[in-house]
């Protein structure tokens, strides 16, 4: 079955949310959501991701983090990296932890 990119960025963001809530419970009432681009800058350029913890929302935007991102090889194992990478850095951040503490198991070599 064909699958395009836009599904295997979805995948990969709800793999990783659901992997990252299995982890965390607090991220359980957390709404992750995929958009195109976000509807605002914030100066520095485009966002990759937008936490809205109010709301329990975190929006990653699929352009930038595909079009934007500098992979050393482009191939559906290293886009899935980023995307994977920008979901943790985001539920970091609505967390108040650093990424690499959210899921140090995934991380760890065998």
């Amino acid at each position: 079955m064909l699958r395009g990119r836009i599904e295997m960025f979805d995948d990969a963001v709800a793999d990783t949310a659901e992997y990252l809530r299995g982890l965390w419970p607090e991220l359980d009432a957390v709404s992750f959501e995929v958009a195109g681009l976000p509807s605002e800058t914030s100066g520095a350029g485009l966002d990759r991701y937008r936490v809205i913890a109010p709301q329990n929302r975190i929006i990653l935007y699929r352009l930038p983090i595909e079009r934007m991102s500098k992979l050393h090889v482009r191939d559906e194992l290293h886009m899935r990296m980023i995307v994977e990478s920008c979901v943790m850095k985001a539920a970091g951040e609505y967390l108040g932890r650093d990424p690499w503490d959210l899921g140090p198991e995934r991380f760890r070599d065998h």
